[in-house]
């Protein structure tokens, strides 16, 4: 989304490296201007970046099917919220 709009300078660090998941999150949350994320997404987003922060960085934890199945709706709705709103029919 900030690609698309020409503002990805706001989600890049100092040395032009895309920031971590969860401050991608905060800044996608803080745009007010641009646009709205339902409040589905914003409840959901903190478990889905605790279990893909737990399968990337823990070595002892691997996400499993039933892991992924207590958060598959609001995955569901935060994926296709956040493709909505890219809006790729509109380049």
């Amino acid at each position: 989304m900030f690609e698309k709009r020409g503002i990805d300078d706001r989600i890049k660090n100092s040395q032009g490296n895309y920031m971590f998941c969860g401050d991608l999150i905060d800044e996608l949350l803080k745009e007010k201007g641009l646009w709205t994320i339902g409040r589905n997404t914003v409840q959901a987003l903190p478990s889905i970046k605790t279990k893909g922060d737990l399968s990337a960085h823990n070595r002892r934890f691997n996400a499993k099917k039933s892991d992924i199945d207590q958060s598959k709706d609001g995955l569901r709705i935060t994926i296709e919220e956040l493709i909505h709103l890219i809006d790729y029919s509109h380049p």
